[in-house]
């Protein structure tokens, strides 16, 4: 059975529980959450999560598992700054704890971005913090590629694979791969997805993979932008991604929708999101 969901929101006082209800709203068996606002570190406490009663609503929806993201503000990669790594640690260790309570085994991080110092000394960084907050008992970090925007590090399964070779703790390591970041940092998913895992596979293993974030793209191959598109309306489109999605290897792995939001039918000023139409399409 294709595991399929999509980004939804967590807040108000039912939170996870709001979460799963607008899941299954999308006919979703799977979805992501940010564990607050992806832009600060404002956080409810664990026990205002509303844990236990959205677990009993998943499984009464045969919903089995989600996953985690860490929020944007989180850069490992920071040599430059002092403070916004000792943030970033110090925030990431508490994502940890919060994924772990929440009973979820994946926590999708970007790698970050190394501002200029160089991708050496942003790997080597990343690696540092990776090294600080993980342990025998942490859950999956699951490092997302990335489309090679800026400084970013992850735009290439060899630069990932660096920081594997530095974590100690690296079986707690996994990978979240982008259909648009991969297809704007040049790896062709929509002609030779096969080709880009076999890529992967000997780079990282393909037992590494975690989770599938499905984006269109509306760049072209290479274009290291990021600019996700509706599924089908890119330049990766959708018989390519529906292949991904059914990919006989990766049919156990969440695929995680987050494309944008498309105006209203009756409200055209008004945005809605795509996702219960697009998870249709591809299931």
């Amino acid at each position: 059975m294709v595991k399929i969901g999509s980004h939804v929101s967590m807040s108000g006082r039912e939170m996870l529980l709001a979460s799963a209800k607008e899941a299954v709203s999308y006919d979703a068996n799977t979805f992501m959450v940010y564990t607050g606002a992806p832009q600060n570190t404002k956080r409810k406490e664990i026990s205002a999560l509303q844990i236990e009663p959205a677990w009993e609503y998943m499984r009464a929806h045969q919903i089995q598992e989600f996953v985690v993201h860490a929020p944007y503000i989180i850069n490992l990669a920071n040599t430059v700054n002092a403070e916004t790594y000792e943030l970033a640690v110090e925030f990431l260790a508490l994502e940890i704890e919060r994924t772990k309570a929440m009973g979820s085994q994946v926590l999708i991080l970007h790698p970050g971005s190394h501002v200029g110092a160089g991708v050496k000394a942003g790997i080597d960084r990343i690696a540092q913090g990776l090294n600080e907050v993980l342990n025998a008992d942490s859950c999956y970090i699951a490092l997302e590629t990335m489309a090679g925007k800026g400084s970013e590090i992850g735009r290439s399964f060899e630069e990932l694979a660096a920081i594997y070779d530095k974590v100690t703790y690296n079986d707690k390591l996994r990978v979240c791969l982008d259909l648009c970041h991969l297809n704007d940092a040049g790896y062709d998913v929509k002609n030779d997805f096969d080709g880009v895992i076999d890529r992967f596979d000997k780079s990282i293993g393909k037992e590494n993979a975690a989770v599938i974030h499905i984006n269109d793209s509306k760049n072209e191959l290479g274009a290291g932008k990021d600019r996700h598109a509706n599924i089908g309306q890119g330049t990766i489109g959708l018989e390519p991604i529906r292949y991904v999605v059914h990919h006989p290897a990766f049919l156990h792995l969440p695929k995680i929708l987050e494309t944008p939001y498309i105006p209203s039918p009756e409200n055209p000023e008004k945005k809605v999101a795509p996702y219960k139409e697009e998870i249709q399409i591809l299931r």
